[in-house]
């Protein structure tokens, strides 16, 4: 891949890494900002389901965070597009729809049916 390719590909990570804190940061700073009591049971149920929700939502971006650090170190040390498991380019379409994977689409699809031969 090219360096004004592999240049994009690191500007468009390094802005949804910062969104991501971004966001985390917002979420700490509202659940520690609140000090409401609930006098109907109702009421508290619903915050707790939403603060779960909320909780779970930002999971599942901590993890996306730990793919975009690893995204970015790929591109440093020129390994970015690069499929692991056949060592095969992986095609810009793809690392456009999902910048942090590490699988070319045969590769990934070969794994998710293997996924779902031992699921079954």
């Amino acid at each position: 891949m090219d360096k004004q390719k592999l240049k994009e590909f690191k500007t468009l990570l390094t802005k949804r890494f910062r969104e991501l804190l971004a966001e985390a940061e917002k979420t700490v700073s509202g659940m520690t900002g609140e000090k409401a009591s609930f006098p109907d049971p109702t009421d508290r149920a619903f915050l707790e389901s939403d603060r779960n929700f909320l909780l779970r939502i930002r999971d599942r971006e901590r993890k996306l965070l730990l793919k975009i650090r690893d995204a970015l170190k790929r591109i440093e040390d020129g390994s970015f597009g690069v499929c692991e498991i056949c060592g095969k380019e992986i095609s810009e379409k793809r690392l456009k729809a999902r910048p942090v994977t590490t699988l070319c689409i045969e590769c990934k699809e070969e794994q998710e049916a293997r996924e779902k031969e031992l699921g079954e």
